[in-house]
């Protein structure tokens, strides 16, 4: 898939599920504890790992790569 698909997907799910925790931290006091569970053990990983893609993303892509790095052929020379 192309990265730039995969990074406007990544961004949209980043931003879809932060409206859950929008109504969240917006819903009345009542209503909290209905939405925590989902909140604390869905949303707010997924969005974290999501960003974190989206930060440092190529790191991870460099490292499940099947190419050498550019660096260990220069260090066999």
């Amino acid at each position: 898939m192309n990265p730039r698909i995969t990074r406007s997907i990544v961004r949209w799910i980043h931003l879809v599920l932060a409206i859950p925790i929008l109504g969240y931290i917006y819903s009345p006091f009542d209503l909290i504890p209905n939405y925590a569970p989902a909140t604390r053990f869905v949303f707010v990983p997924i969005i974290v790992l999501s960003g974190l893609w989206m930060w440092k993303g190529y790191l991870l892509r460099r490292l499940v790569s099947s190419k050498p790095a550019q660096d260990s052929a220069l260090r066999d020379n």
